[in-house]
């Protein structure tokens, strides 16, 4: 008997079984989102958009299947290095997907850098994530509050406006929204003459908008996103202002809110990386599939779930499904194109789209676009250090 023959071929049956004990593991996706509270229409919104893709692919990314884990966040930035660790050291994800509130996504991009986790973050808007906060893990299928902001400055401007006031609610959205669409409103020589805020949650208008109708600026621009753009968006209307002085916005202030706002919203102008009537065969094609299997329209949140998904694709297809490969994993999700519903985009170094943001106008409960506001706008991605 051979036994160097017997060796060789056990050896090889063994690499055989290792491999494919591989292709068998699943690659584990830990969901950190809000699932109660103000935002868990949100978080299920991007539950749904990734968990759409991945059925579309036939349940797999990159020939693996793969493993779901939840963690309700609650909106809770107290709980939320607690909860990141629940999914990090107790469940041991290999990619972590979330979340809606900043506060929360800061402490959780913070333990993803901490524990080298691979982080897609599919809403939170603050700036620092993609800036201060950047690293080689860390990703955005979303925006940062800078960029719809920044993109209605040019705009407006080219609407014959020159001077502006902004107002919003005093917290991290609201202020770093208000100095984008300040930068881009100034470098196109128009003058913001007063930035107003109040608290947050606070939603007594009334002082601020007779200050508004004393200052006579030629336009508004405000940041404000649920319950609270609902009851700005009204005692605006009720106050006669919008007749002769026109508010903008950032495109949160009419998403989500068009029912409760009703006429008061209609004709509004706002930006944002995703519009209603894009018309587009993907966006079409995505707008069917979602509602055929959720019963449901979907929304910009969806959408940034199910591109969190196309982005992983991208990384798991190049590694050939080998997860180990972190690095080559990453570098491929880093160059991708993702080909979202939104319209296509790719990453800046910094891991953010470079993404085309629309105008849109309020027609009805649409947010129907109107035109493409700044093409392939990229975040400055200041204080990032790669």
């Amino acid at each position: 008997m051979n036994h160097a023959l017997t060796r060789a071929a056990l050896t090889a049956a063994l690499m055989l079984a290792a491999s494919s004990a591989q292709a068998a593991d699943k690659i584990k996706v830990g969901f950190m989102l809000p699932y109660s509270g103000t935002f868990a229409a949100l978080g299920t919104a991007i539950e749904n958009g990734f968990k759409l893709y991945v059925a579309e692919q036939g349940g797999k990314l990159g020939g693996r299947e793969i493993e779901y884990f939840k963690v309700d966040d609650e909106s809770n930035p107290a709980k939320a290095a607690e909860n990141a660790n629940r999914l990090i050291k107790r469940d041991q994800v290999d990619v972590l997907i979330g979340t809606v509130h900043s506060g929360v996504a800061m402490a959780l991009a913070k333990s993803a850098k901490d524990s080298d986790t691979t982080l897609i973050v599919t809403n939170a808007g603050a700036n620092a994530i993609t800036g201060p906060l950047c690293g080689p893990g860390i990703f955005r299928t979303s925006f940062t509050n800078w960029q719809p902001a920044y993109a209605m400055g040019p705009v407006a401007y080219n609407k014959g406006h020159k001077t502006a006031v902004t107002i919003t609610w005093k917290y991290a959205a609201g202020d770093e929204a208000v100095g984008g669409f300040k930068e881009g409103f100034e470098k196109a020589g128009g003058k913001v003459v007063k930035e107003l805020s109040l608290p947050f949650p606070n939603v007594e208008f009334q002082s601020l908008l007779t200050e508004i109708a004393a200052l006579k600026p030629d336009m508004v621009f405000t940041f404000f996103a649920g319950g609270g753009a609902v009851k700005f968006v009204q005692d605006y209307h009720a106050a006669g202002l919008d007749k002769t002085i026109p508010l903008y916005g950032s495109g949160f202030l009419t998403d989500g809110t068009l029912q409760a706002q009703g006429a008061s919203a209609q004709g509004l102008l706002t930006t944002l990386h995703y519009a209603d009537g894009l018309n587009t065969p993907r966006d079409n094609a995505f707008r069917a599939d979602y509602a055929k299997q959720y019963n449901a329209q979907p929304d910009v949140y969806a959408v940034q779930g199910y591109d969190a998904a196309q982005l992983m694709q991208s990384g798991l297809t190049a590694v050939k499904g080998d997860f180990a490969k972190k690095e080559a994993f990453r570098s491929a999700m880093r160059s991708a194109t993702v080909d979202s519903p939104r319209g296509p985009f790719t990453l800046s170094a910094a891991g953010n789209p470079v993404q085309d943001i629309y105008l849109r106008r309020v027609d009805g409960l649409e947010n129907k676009v109107v035109e493409v506001a700044v093409k392939k706008l990229a975040d400055p991605a200041r204080g990032c250090k790669l």
